[in-house]
C-alpha cells in the first residue's frame, strides 16, 4: 500500500473515532503527499502548507483528500484520469471479472464536474461498449439528466466495480472492496461536490452503512465534504415504474440545494 493511501485510511480511522485534531506535523506530511505531481516541489511551493492553522493541531476537515484536491488544474486531472484508468485496464484483483471482461469500464464525463453519478457495475452494454449507463437504464438516465437541466457532458459518471459481475449479479464485498481504490481515485481527482448514488449497491458501498436505500432517500450525507444523496437506480425504474416520482423528488432535493428549483 503506496504512502498516500496509508495516511488516508489512517486519517478516516481517526474521523470515525470522533478525533477532531491531528498534529500539525501530520496536516503537513497530508498535504505534501496530496500535491499534484505537475506541482512545485515544497521547498518552490510553500503555498501547499500555507493555508494550515501555525497551532500544534488542524481540522480533521482541512485534510479532506476533495478539499485538498480541488485546485488540480483541468489538465492535472485529465492526466491523472488517464493513468487511473490505464492501471485500471491491468488490473486482475477478481480473477474472475478479469477473465469474463471484454473491456474495464473506467469513467466518462467532465473531469471538472461538481456533479459524479456512482452507480453499481456494468453491464452486458457498457461491457461492450466501455462507458458506463449506456444501456436502457443508461438511456432513462439520460431522460433524468436532461429534465434536471443538465446535460451528460456536464457530470462525471462511474461505478462501484469497474468489470461487468458475470450475469449482471450483483459485487461481492470482495470485489466491491478489490476496486475501492480506483473508485477513490476517480472521487479525488474530480472533488465533486455533490455525488448521487444510483441504488442500494451504490449508496452503501460508498458510505459503508447496511441501510436500505429506502431510509437513505430525502437526505444529504458527507463524504470527504461532498454532499451525498441517493436514489433508486435507472434499472429499478424500469421495473417498477412508480418509483420514478420518488427519484425526481431526490432530484428536486439536491438540485434545490444547488440553486435550481425544479417544476
Amino acid at each position: 500500500m503506496n504512502p498516500q493511501r496509508m495516511l488516508r485510511q489512517s486519517l478516516e480511522d481517526l474521523q470515525r473515532a470522533g478525533v477532531s485534531h491531528v498534529p500539525r506535523q501530520m496536516a503537513e506530511v497530508a498535504a505534501l503527499l496530496n500535491q499534484p505531481q505537475e506541482s512545485a516541489s515544497p521547498a518552490e511551493s510553500p503555498a501547499a502548507t500555507a493555508s494550515l492553522p501555525q497551532e500544534q493541531s488542524a481540522p480533521m476537515s482541512q485534510l479532506s483528500p476533495l478539499s485538498l484536491c480541488s485546485s488540480l488544474s483541468l489538465k492535472q486531472r485529465v492526466s491523472r484520469l488517464k493513468s487511473q484508468a490505464k492501471q485500471v485496464a491491468a488490473c486482475t484483483r477478481c480473477q474472475e471479472l478479469a477473465d469474463t471482461r471484454t473491456q474495464t469500464v473506467f469513467g466518462v464525463g467532465n473531469p471538472e464536474a461538481e456533479i459524479m453519478f456512482v452507480g453499481e457495475a456494468p453491464g452486458a452494454d457498457e461491457d461492450r461498449q466501455g462507458e458506463p449507463f449506456v444501456g436502457r437504464a443508461g438511456q432513462l438516465l439520460n431522460k433524468i439528466v436532461e429534465a434536471c437541466g443538465l446535460t451528460r457532458e456536464e457530470i462525471y459518471i462511474c461505478n462501484i466495480l469497474r468489470c461487468r459481475p458475470p450475469g449482471n449479479r450483483n459485487p461481492s464485498p470482495v470485489e466491491a472492496s478489490n476496486c475501492r481504490e480506483h473508485l477513490e481515485a476517480q472521487i479525488e481527482t474530480i472533488a465533486p461536490k455533490y455525488i448521487v448514488c444510483w441504488g442500494t449497491c451504490a449508496a452503501q458501498n460508498l458510505l459503508g452503512i447496511k441501510t436500505p436505500i429506502g431510509k437513505l432517500r430525502g437526505q444529504f450525507f458527507d463524504y470527504r465534504g461532498a454532499k451525498v444523496v441517493c436514489t433508486y437506480h435507472p434499472s429499478y425504474l424500469l421495473r417498477n415504474p412508480p418509483a420514478k416520482k420518488q427519484v425526481w423528488e431526490d432530484m428536486q432535493f439536491f438540485r434545490k440545494d444547488m440553486g435550481v428549483n425544479l417544476k
